[in-house]
């Protein structure tokens, strides 16, 4: 599944893969806060954060009215989140989720046609291999960047059939990692924030290995 970056013609014949070149790596990527306008609205934030890195001149509000939205529920079904966002953005006082990594490739698409890169499913070295290189990554995770509890999660019936939810949730742009750590912009805390590599890692994979960046 994951496909290994190698160096250029000369040299060795057999060079080791990007990710084992380089053990450290960290992004100047612009910072972006979700609140105070967008109480649910970590992945319009982190791909203001992906695009503005890129040099598009766009924020979380035009993101926020572009984004595919579905209701919360709608003829006794909840919406998927494959969907579009499901429900309230704005505030934590009506019914609300998120929206997967689908919807937020498709809006990135709009303002970097063809350059977008899905990392949905591969191992998060490919993640580590767009970050070595200079460029961010769009993550959706747990909000403890952890593995959740099985107890925290429940089943919803959706228009799209049987999906397994939990609220703790969160999305973030990779900028950086080491040995030890990862590094990310969070949308709700700071810029090149230091997280527990294995644990987060974890809580990713949990997650689906929901990944976006793009290509130069």
């Amino acid at each position: 599944m994951l496909g290994l970056f190698l160096a250029g013609c000369s040299g060795d014949e057999n060079p080791p893969p990007e990710s084992e070149q380089k053990n450290e790596a960290k992004i100047n990527a612009p910072h972006i806060s979700q609140l105070p306008e967008l109480e649910r609205g970590c992945e319009v934030t982190t791909l203001a954060m992906l695009l503005q890195h890129a040099g598009e001149d766009v924020d979380k509000m035009e993101l926020f009215e572009e984004i595919e939205k579905v209701p919360f529920e709608r003829e006794g079904k909840r919406g998927h989140p494959s969907e579009g966002f499901v429900g309230n953005m704005e505030t934590m006082d009506e019914p609300g989720l998120g929206v997967y990594h689908g919807p937020v490739a498709e809006l990135a698409e709009k303002y970097l046609p063809d350059k977008i890169e899905d990392l949905t499913g591969e191992d998060f070295e490919k993640v580590l291999e767009h970050v070595a290189d200079g460029r961010p990554v769009w993550v959706l995770v747990t909000s403890t960047f952890d593995v959740v509890p099985e107890e925290e999660w429940e089943t919803w019936d959706t228009n799209e059939g049987k999906e397994k939810i939990t609220y703790i949730w969160h999305s973030v742009l990779v900028t950086g990692f080491d040995e030890e750590y990862i590094y990310v912009n969070d949308p709700l805390e700071g810029k090149n924030d230091q997280l527990p590599r294995e644990q987060f890692i974890a809580g990713w994979e949990q997650f689906g290995s929901q990944a976006i960046t793009y290509e130069d």
